[in-house]
């Protein structure tokens, strides 16, 4: 199951991965970034090859959502509703 997490860029340009989001990751681990406009996904190097086009969908899908979000154009839901529409 997918998990969401919100961070934010520090002015040094770092970005902080949720706590609960590095478990099974160890340091020193060497990840890939992608940027598609104004989307980054950070995928471990080891899986690069791995789903590469289902993650670029599902952020695309993350980003709609979000700016629904912020229109005010959203609905109350639980996180595994909002995960099962995700899937669709």
């Amino acid at each position: 199951m997918a998990q969401i997490e919100i961070t934010k860029l520090s002015s040094k340009g770092q970005i902080v991965i949720p706590q609960e989001m590095r478990k099974g990751f160890h340091e020193g681990e060497k990840f890939v970034v992608m940027k598609a406009g104004k989307q980054l996904i950070l995928k471990s190097i080891e899986d690069f090859d791995e789903n590469i086009e289902e993650d670029f969908e599902f952020a695309r899908r993350t980003e709609e959502a979000w700016k629904r979000y912020e229109k005010g154009e959203f609905v109350s839901k639980s996180v595994d509703d909002f995960l099962a529409e995700l899937d669709e």
